[in-house]
């Protein structure tokens, strides 16, 4: 079977955090997974970014099936379900609005730039060298540490159920899967 260009976007999330890992503000890029699942589902009314692009997908398949990282075992019912999907993507939601929040505080001057990174939205990681001061203004760094956090944090909740699991078992509950299949469910009028 030949190989598509597709195929290979497994390496976008290991170029996404190595950038960052010496540069936060790169952290901006992945602003593109977070947009344009987004627009593929309003106009196109399917989830053809799940389903062809979404290199977090692509990796944990990579991992999973080509380097044997992931477990075999199907993943609880309840992880699927629409109530712990829907559930996921509420508190996920919720985190990224306290990101947004923090990003305006510091944008108001009301708080100052915290140079870490909230590892499941807990643990605060030290973060400093990937940024000095004054390269960009104090929110956009701020942005950049907190969508970084959130990127890496579900990336490594994937990483997780991946080994426990099946290669894709974080694509049954991915916040961005939830809401693009609820778009998709309400343009098709399903």
């Amino acid at each position: 079977m030949k190989k598509k260009w597709t195929d290979h976007l497994w390496i976008w999330p290991i170029i996404y955090f190595s950038l960052g890992f010496f540069n936060i503000l790169f952290a901006w890029l992945g602003m593109i997974d977070f947009i344009l699942p987004l627009i593929l589902a309003i106009f196109g009314g399917n989830k053809m970014f799940c389903n062809q692009y979404c290199g977090r997908g692509k990796l944990f398949r990579f991992l999973g099936k080509k380097l044997k990282f992931s477990g075999k075992r199907p993943a609880p019912a309840w992880m699927s379900s629409k109530y712990f999907r829907y559930g996921f993507l509420v508190f996920f939601m919720t985190m990224f609005g306290n990101m947004l929040y923090q990003t305006w505080l510091v944008a108001g001057g009301a708080q100052d730039l915290r140079q870490v990174l909230k590892l499941f939205w807990t643990f605060k990681v030290p973060w400093n060298w990937a940024y000095t001061a004054g390269m960009a203004p104090d929110w956009v760094a701020q942005f950049s540490f907190g969508f970084y956090s959130m990127m890496l944090t579900s990336t490594l909740i994937g990483l997780i159920v991946m080994k426990l699991y099946r290669p894709r078992t974080w694509c049954t509950f991915c916040p961005m899967g939830t809401m693009t299949q609820g778009i998709c469910k309400l343009k098709n009028g399903k």
